[in-house]
């Protein structure tokens, strides 16, 4: 019989220490080492579900049909994944508690089951009354969908077996437990060895598997990082709860494009797709606002127009505030010192408060120039008329820099009834279907302004 031993192990690479560090020697990561309970020779819940012997075969020769692939029910949902399901892959869903995930993966396991596939909702957390109560409330009751309250990875896997299911739903991986191995449920080591014993099966039946995970507070899936490396697809779940919105976001994906974005509006009957986000994030006032700009920002191959609000107000000098909502807070502090140097503004003496209208965020640097001459117009008092759009990255030096994609981004203004767009001189060629202000510098840009 093996013995017990308490090890340390990274959260972020899996590295194994036998005594606590500060940086983990491997990926040098700081506070990275947790405390879990091995058995000194472990077997590996993965190994067990092996997939047998296997020759290598020329690429030519594998079967690849995409027209295989199985639609879930949410179109938002298939073109991120890229068509739908795919045999035997594995998504990972993250997001913080309350967001929509449990929801948004019962509307798919309802739509599947009434399709005709026999769908194994695994529910580590709630009993299956709960789930039931959920369920109801959604309208998601059906025969074909199967429910099992189980949290021992053994009893899992044998269910899963014996239901002959076409599609699993794990929520979560962090609650799942194997009793050969030491340590409590949600650990480094159960959750790495848990997840591969369910992918390794996945994999052998040809049976797609939605893991649900659960994050930390700094927003990343909790449980090592070699999880994310060990699936096919990350998407993370994101939203605002004050915000009917929710975006649904991949980070990595073996069957599509990365970094697609999905939106979704939370309702009374559940999770509902939003064909149209531009609308969404745009406010609808008729009349123009100083500190007001919409810019055209790119998710993956998607462009949406948002509207970004900034508030320059005077206040003590020394003690001026910077709050920033839906932007990154250090690339708004970059643009401020860009807007100081550049074009003259004073905003040492200034309260400087920037959102994102409908909680959506901007992660590219081509909403620089709309962020920055939001907070210009906001101090001036001066507004950019409604049917304006402006697009572009800004440099240290003051520079407007072009960005990927412009051609469909202007598509997307024009299909809105946008008419100018504020745009880099530098850009390549266009055909674009509205009038463009091409502008080199951000000092030209703030010229628009008082015009």
């Amino acid at each position: 019989m093996s013995k017990k031993r308490t090890v340390f192990a990274c959260a972020e690479c899996g590295y194994v220490s036998s005594k606590w560090v500060g940086k983990c020697p491997a990926c040098k990561a700081w506070d990275s080492l947790v405390e879990e309970v091995q058995r000194d020779e472990p077997v590996s819940s993965g190994s067990r579900s092996s997939r047998g012997k296997s020759a290598p075969v020329p690429i030519s020769e594998i079967s690849a049909d995409e027209s295989s692939r199985l639609p879930t029910g949410q179109k938002e949902l298939d073109r991120i994944l890229g068509g739908g399901l795919v045999s035997g892959s594995v998504i990972l869903l993250g997001g913080e508690p309350g967001v929509g995930k449990s929801t948004l993966l019962l509307q798919v396991a309802h739509w599947l089951a009434q399709s005709g596939v026999t769908m194994l909702y695994v529910t580590a957390e709630e009993s299956g009354m709960q789930l039931k109560l959920r369920a109801e409330r959604l309208g998601c009751v059906c025969d074909n969908l199967l429910v099992l309250a189980e949290n021992s990875l053994d009893a899992i896997l044998e269910a899963t077996e014996k239901s002959g299911a076409g599609a699993v739903i794990m929520d979560s991986i962090q609650m799942v437990f194997w009793q050969e191995m030491g340590g409590a449920p949600g650990s480094v080591g159960q959750v790495r060895e848990c997840a591969a014993g369910l992918i390794a099966q996945a994999k052998r039946c040809g049976v797609p598997l939605f893991l649900v995970g659960h994050v930390t507070k700094e927003g990343s899936i909790a449980g090592p990082k070699v999880l994310e490396h060990m699936v096919d697809v990350v998407l993370s779940f994101e939203g605002d709860r004050f915000h009917a919105a929710r975006i649904l976001r991949s980070s990595k994906n073996r069957y599509g494009a990365a970094n697609e974005v999905g939106v979704f509006e939370m309702t009374s009957s559940g999770l509902q797709p939003v064909p149209d986000p531009s609308k969404l994030f745009l406010s609808g006032h008729a009349e123009t606002m100083p500190g007001t700009v919409v810019t055209a920002p790119l998710s993956g191959t998607r462009p949406f127009l948002v509207e970004v609000q900034a508030l320059v107000a005077p206040t003590y000098p020394g003690s001026a505030r910077r709050r920033v909502t839906g932007a990154d807070p250090n690339r708004v502090s970059m643009l401020l010192a860009v807007l100081e140097k550049s074009c003259g503004l004073g905003l040492a003496d200034q309260d400087v408060f920037l959102n994102v209208v409908g909680g959506a965020e901007l992660r590219e640097p081509g909403a620089d120039l709309a962020m920055a001459m939001a907070v210009a117009g906001s101090l001036r008092e001066l507004a950019l008329p409604r049917d304006t759009v402006v697009i572009g990255e800004v440099g240290l030096g003051g520079e407007v820099r072009p960005v990927a994609q412009l051609e469909s981004r202007l598509q997307e203004a024009a299909r809105l009834g946008f008419s100018l767009a504020v745009i880099p001189a530098d850009s390549k060629p266009l055909k674009p279907q509205i009038k463009t202000c091409p502008v080199s510098r951000i000092g030209q840009a703030m010229d628009i302004l008082k015009q």
